[in-house]
């Protein structure tokens, strides 16, 4: 079967993974441990987006309303705001593009002092998109211990990691523990996509417009290389933390078809740069679309 072909390959790779894919014309989907709970790192920004262009779209907040963002404590994130020198001032509308384009961590916690986690929560829940829980801002729980190691020293921070994880799901490094950290199942952001590709309870205007931001992606390097291409468009969002490697996104042809996809894992090999890895994550997620769309 090919599921668990796919599952010993991973397994072999040292990669832990739950993905699930799903027509989004038929409903058809195939997947492995599609229910399993990860922490989910920057996938937490969907739902961030969610909530707040809702908020817009009902008045509570003015897209064009300027913020003003100064460099405060340690950077947060290898590019964007966290690497500003200076004070600026950016459009909430603007904050929302840096966040799912660039995975802007300082924009994202902009959006959050806004809309606190327990109301992107609460939106999820309105919409019947159940499994992903919102418990804090991206700082709340931003320093790993790889920020406090050389950058020749990571691999410890990853071992830690890996070695770290109880049976149960639970974490002694908060950023991984599934009770502490924003968590999710790639089940719950495969409805999550569904409620934003097919929408039925989110306005139509408003899941366009997060289709449109996801769209943006610049971060390409793991399930984009197979599902982009000149007859088809990929739209995502990832998240890294420590060993966690994460993507979802939605895959659409030209024929109409179209494919939601969420792969969520966790290295066993304590190394930061793992191209092959990523290179296998994606293999693994075009082989069972692939499946999905001969059967």
């Amino acid at each position: 079967m090919i599921t668990q072909r796919l599952h010993t390959e991973l397994d072999q790779a040292g990669l832990h993974a739950s993905l699930l894919i799903r027509d989004l014309n038929t409903g058809h989907e195939i997947g492995i441990n599609p229910d399993t709970p990860y922490a989910t790192a920057s996938l937490v920004k969907i739902p961030l987006a969610l909530a707040t262009l809702q908020r817009i779209r009902q008045g509570e907040l003015d897209g064009a309303t300027p913020l003003h963002i100064k460099p405060d404590g340690p950077t947060l994130g290898p590019t964007g705001l966290g690497r500003f020198r200076h004070p600026t001032t950016i459009a909430i509308d603007d904050l929302l593009h840096l966040a799912m384009s660039l995975s802007d961590n300082v924009a994202a916690d902009a959006l959050f002092d806004l809309t606190p986690p327990a109301h992107v929560t609460q939106t999820l829940h309105q919409h019947h998109i159940h499994g992903i829980t919102v418990r804090h801002r991206i700082r709340d729980l931003n320093e790993t211990p790889a920020e406090r190691l050389a950058p020749d020293e990571t691999h410890l921070a990853h071992t830690l990691a890996i070695q770290a994880q109880t049976a149960g799901h639970g974490h002694r490094i908060p950023q991984l523990d599934v009770t502490l950290a924003n968590s999710g199942t790639a089940r719950a952001h495969v409805d999550l996509l569904q409620a934003l590709w097919k929408p039925t309870t989110i306005h139509p205007d408003t899941a366009a417009r997060l289709r449109a931001l996801m769209a943006d992606n610049l971060i390409r390097h793991r399930l984009a290389p197979e599902f982009d291409t000149d007859a088809s468009t990929w739209s995502s969002k990832t998240g890294t933390v420590l060993n966690h490697r994460h993507e979802v996104g939605v895959v659409e042809h030209k024929s109409g078809e179209a494919y939601a996809i969420a792969a969520l894992t966790a290295s066993q090999v304590p190394a930061r740069q793992q191209p092959a890895a990523e290179a296998l994550i994606g293999r693994a997620a075009r082989t069972l679309r692939d499946h999905l769309r001969a059967n």
